[in-house]
Order: structure tokens, then C-alpha cells, then sequence
């Protein structure tokens, strides 16, 4: 109800004297007074009832209206205890702070008047009870005849007028139109301190959460500022009915996944199995290997879930032990998986997530493929501790707690500490930052391979009786013959390429290079010892 609605009641005869262009106001409730400062018991939104026994001077009606107006009511309506005109004072304050004034007939009693605001105001709430009854009937119906999300999410969108979308937290749209940004909006969710929050222009709610994360659970995202709508509150609720039923459809998908998926790692025949699955026969396939470091598998699986669905549709999904497996047609994925993960990280809290994936392999080579995924996921692990390892090293530098051998560094030349700058970014790899880290087959080299399933003991000792000799002379003399060799052997023996690396004269790394075959006793011209020099210092 608005003022207009009670100035047009005839029996009523209401007369406005200030505000006639705020009669579009709503009434939400009705309070009567005659206090001189009534705002401690006013909300906003009331048509406030006044006899004026306040009244006894000017200031009376600027302290009594400045009440009302700083507390939002809806309008005053006033009547003089006796026939007379409403005070001029009170005309003028009302006009000042466009509190809209009503003037009550002397004959008509504040009674009459509350009896019909509070039917009227009833009247309202019932239609509006219906119209939410009518509109959860609606929604209802969709989700009763298994429209689907998409079909449920468009018709919220229709019953809140305002487009609407279901993003799941890895970034993927799940339901509804193209979202520019999607990816900053999880994270905007993921860091929020209460939900539903409004940001950029819309609203995030929170869709029934797996275990009660908000990193699992699904985002509805609503046009506009609808932190406190119901109708958006209860769409939220219908989407979470929506996702259990698909949460629930893959799993009878995946019923097959846990044999399968045990019978690849075991080595059998999986033939059979594959044909059962629906795939192609001929099609390559790969197989991804995942886990936590806080041993928290239903995450990473959860995660893994949410981010195949949107780009490998078909995959299977089981946790094995301590380790999540997929298997999936192999297609332009892998890079979709890296992203949704980066985009999850601010959930994962300090949560590390490391996943593998294989090359594509036809079905004879499974086995071999999910044995490939298991060492990437451990290169990964790898990855991501050299890399906080180069971190903390770097935040010493700057602080000036400088290792020996950085300090040895220090003190040579600028070339030479250029130098050294790769050749960390080079002991590093080319990885991916923060807490998860995804590594895909063919992104390994097959030394790489065959070093992440030698155990690390095994390494040192390797690399310590091939290269021991340089390695004690450098840390003797404050010089660097180790990463001369390294740089000499990445680029494949070349004098020239090598000298212009390392920002030195061809005969200096021909010094170089021969006291370091001094030492160690080694011809590098001879392939069979580079080879074996290579692997040593790979293996460090």
C-alpha cells in the first residue's frame, strides 16, 4: 500500500499539504504518538498518527518531524486537538526534511483510520503469500517433471526477472549463459566472511556444499543486489535438489569406474570392460592420478568431478586408497583441468593438490599409462617443494640470510649471478604456482620419467659418485664448474651456444669445461658419459 492509495479512500479524506510528489511511498506499518522524539521505536516505512499534544513552541515541531525524517517514515498524519489549522511551524519543517504531510479531519478518529491501514496492509500480505506460492508451485513443477538445471535456472530467472547463472567453484559455468569474469566471481565467493554477498554488479549464494565446504558446493549468481530476496533464497535451495539428482546420476555412471580403474592398475584384461563402458575400442584414452597433501581424497575428488564434467564428458571417476583415478577419451583438456584447479585455489586453504596426467594410450596401454600419471602427480609434488624451497630462499636473499653457496655467488661477476638466476629457474622447472600443480605427459621428458620412480637416496648417491669431484671443488674454491657443465650439456655440447649462455669468451668455458673433466676423469666428447653426467645432475 502507498500514501496515494490511502489519500484516494473517500471515507477516509485525507488532504495532503506537503509532499505530493511522495505519494508513491510505501506504508508498511501503521504507529500512533504524541511523543516529542518518537524515533527510538520507529523503523521506517510507517504512517505516523498525531494528535500534536506535543506542541507548544516552533522548535517542538523541527525536533519532532527531524525524528521522524531521520528514522525514513512513510508520511505524518496530523490533526489539531482542537479546529484549527495544522501549525505553520509544523507545515515548514515537513517541507524542509520532505516528510510527507496528511491532514485528518477533525471528525474522523485515528481509529477509523488504523482499522483501515491494518486490512489493507493484510489484504497485501496475503496476495503476496500467494503470489510466493504460486511462484514455488512454478519451480516446483520444473523440478517435479526433471526439466533439468538449465530449464530450472531460466525459470527462476523468469520468475525474478533478472538473468541468473550456476557456476561451479572451479569456474565452469554449469548452467545458464556465458559469464565473463565467472572465474573472478569464485573467487569473490570462496574468500567471502558471509554469503549471500553482493559484488561486481551481482549476488553470489551458496548451493548445497558436499561435506559442507564451500569449496564443493555450487554458486547461484544473480543479477543485481538480491542478498536479502527470498525468491532467490529459495532458487538456491531448488538448484541444490537439482545437483544432488546429477551428483547422483554420475555415480550410477561411474558404477563401473572402481573395477575398472582396479584392473588397469592390477594389469588385466580390460577389454572387455572398456566395450561395457560404451567407448570407442579404438579411441586413445588418459588416465589422471590425483591426491591431497592432507590426505583429504573427497576433495580432490570432488574438485577433479566438477572439472571433467565441464570438458571431458564420459569420464570415469574412483578413489584408490590414498589417490584419486580418472580415466577419460583423451581431447584438449588437460589445460581446462590445470585452470579450474588455479581458480579453486583460494579454497584449498593450505591444502596442496598434485595431479597427473598420462599422455594419450590406446587400451593396451593402461597400465603403463596410470603408472605415467602416479609419477607425474610425484614430479609435481617435487615441483611444488623446490618451488617453496626457491621461494623461502629468495625472501632470505632480500633479507640478506644468504645460504654459503649464494653468497659465494654474491661475489662474482654479473654474468656470472645472471647465471646462477637460471640456473635456479632451472633446477625449478617450468611449473605452476601456487598450491596445485597439474603435469601432464607428454610435458615430462622420459629422464624425467624414469628419475621420479628412483627413490631420492638412490639419486643423491648417483649424483654424488658421478659428480662428486666438481661438487667438493666448488665448494672449496667458491666457483660454479657444476653449473658451467649443466649449461654446457643443455646445450647439447655447443661451445658456442653454451660460452653465449653463460656471457663468457669461448676459451674460458674450453677452461671451464676441461678442469671439470680433470676432475672427474670424464671425456665429454664421449655421448655414453654425457649422457650418464646428464642424468647425475637431472638427478640433484
Amino acid at each position: 500500500m502507498r500514501i496515494r492509495d490511502l489519500v484516494g479512500m473517500p471515507d477516509l479524506r485525507l488532504r495532503p499539504v506537503v509532499g505530493g510528489d511522495l505519494l508513491d511511498r510505501p506504508v508498511t506499518r501503521l504507529y500512533g504518538t504524541e511523543l516529542p522524539e518518537p524515533a527510538r521505536y520507529l523503523s521506517g516505512g510507517e504512517l505516523v498518527l498525531s494528535g500534536l499534544l506535543w506542541h507548544r513552541t516552533a522548535g517542538d515541531c523541527e525536533r519532532f518531524v527531524s525524528s521522524l525524517a531521520g528514522c525514513g517514515v512513510a508520511a505524518l498524519a496530523a490533526s489539531p486537538p482542537e479546529a484549527e489549522e495544522l501549525p505553520a511551524a509544523l507545515v515548514e519543517a515537513c517541507e524542509r526534511h520532505g516528510v510527507p504531510l496528511l491532514e485528518v479531519p477533525v471528525d474522523l478518529s485515528f481509529a477509523t483510520i488504523t482499522e483501515r491501514v491494518v486490512l489493507e496492509l493484510a489484504a497485501e500480505r496475503v496476495g503476496d503469500a500467494g503470489a510466493q506460492l504460486g511462484r514455488h508451485r512454478r519451480l516446483l513443477t520444473v523440478v517435479a517433471e526433471g526439466g533439468g538445471l538449465s530449464e530450472l535456472v531460466e525459470a527462476g530467472a523468469a520468475e525474478l526477472g533478472a538473468p541468473c547463472w550456476v557456476l561451479a567453484c572451479t569456474g565452469h559455468v554449469v548452467a545458464g549463459p556465458d559469464l565473463p569474469g565467472a572465474a573472478d566471481l569464485v573467487r569473490e565467493f570462496l574468500v567471502a566472511d558471509r554469503l549471500p554477498r553482493a559484488v561486481r554488479g551481482v549476488t553470489l549464494l551458496p548451493v548445497t556444499a558436499r561435506g559442507g565446504e564451500r569449496l564443493t558446493a555450487w554458486i547461484l549468481v544473480v543479477s543485481g543486489d538480491r542478498a536479502d530476496d527470498e525468491a532467490a533464497v529459495e532458487l538456491a535451495s531448488l538448484v541444490g535438489v537439482e545437483r544432488a539428482r546429477v551428483v547422483q546420476g554420475r555415480r550410477i555412471e561411474n558404477r563401473a569406474a572402481g573395477p575398472l580403474l582396479r584392473q588397469v592398475l592390477a594389469g588385466g584384461d580390460v577389454a572387455a570392460r572398456i566395450a561395457a563402458v560404451g567407448w570407442d575400442p579404438g579411441a586413445p584414452l588418459r588416465v589422471v592420478a590425483a591426491s591431497a597433501s592432507d590426505g583429504r581424497v573427497d576433495r580432490v575428488e570432488a574438485l577433479l568431478e566438477e572439472s571433467l564434467a565441464a570438458v571431458a564428458p564420459g569420464f570415469l571417476l574412483t578413489s584408490v586408497e590414498d589417490e584419486v583415478y580418472a580415466l577419460a577419451p583423451a581431447g584438449p583438456w588437460v589445460e581446462e583441468v590445470r585452470s579450474a584447479l588455479r581458480v579453486a585455489e583460494p579454497g584449498l586453504g593450505a591444502t596442496r593438490v598434485l595431479v597427473g596426467i598420462s599422455s594419450p594410450v590406446g587400451h593396451n596401454g593402461l597400465r603403463g599409462a596410470a603408472e605415467e600419471a602416479s609419477h607425474a602427480r610425484r614430479l609435481g609434488e617435487r615441483r611444488l617443494e623446490e618451488q617453496r624451497l626457491g621461494e623461502r630462499r629468495q625472501g632470505e636473499w632480500r633479507r640478506g640470510e644468504r645460504q654459503p653457496e649464494e653468497r659465494r655467488l654474491a661475489d662474482r661477476g654479473p654474468g656470472e649471478r645472471r647465471l646462477g638466476e637460471r640456473l635456479g629457474d632451472r633446477r625449478s622447472g617450468d611449473r605452476d604456482g601456487g598450491l596445485t600443480c597439474v603435469v601432464a605427459g607428454e610435458e615430462i621428458a622420459l629422464h624425467q620419467l624414469l628419475l621420479a620412480g628412483v627413490p631420492e637416496d638412490l639419486r643423491g648417491s648417483l649424483r654424488r659418485r658421478l659428480l662428486g669431484p666438481v661438487l667438493d671443488y666448488d665448494a672449496a674454491h667458491g666457483s660454479n664448474l657444476i653449473g658451467t657443465l649443466r649449461v654446457f650439456l643443455d646445450c647439447s655440447g655447443s661451445w658456442t651456444a653454451a660460452a653465449a649462455r653463460l656471457h663468457v669468451h669461448v676459451n674460458t668455458l674450453r677452461y671451464r669445461v676441461g678442469r671439470a673433466e680433470e676432475l672427474l676423469g670424464a671425456d665429454l666428447s664421449n655421448f655414453t658419459e654425457r649422457v650418464d653426467l646428464y642424468l647425475a645432475l637431472q638427478a640433484g
